[in-house]
């Protein structure tokens, strides 16, 4: 594996956790009162197209960040709704 697909995977796993401590705050407290609901949309729709993007340069580092980071902000936009 070369340098740049390191820094690649190294950078998607960092912007990837970033996720989870706010996942598991909110479904442990069951309150996403202070996640803005925008940002959130907002932000999945860059990811989706990061993904995309992705798949077109057939990149498995944005590929595999962005698919993950999908599923993760998507989760925090469901627990959003469930715990208005």
């Amino acid at each position: 594996m070369d340098t740049t697909t390191m820094l690649g995977f190294a950078a998607g796993t960092l912007t990837t956790i970033a996720f989870v401590p706010q996942f598991l705050k909110t479904w442990r407290s069951r309150s996403a009162q202070d996640v803005s609901l925008g940002m959130l949309v907002t932000f999945w729709t860059g990811v989706l197209c990061w993904l995309v993007y992705g798949l077109l340069i057939h990149s498995q580092p944005v590929i595999l960040a962005n698919a993950i980071t999908l599923i993760l902000t998507g989760a925090i936009v469901v627990l959003k709704m469930k715990y208005r």
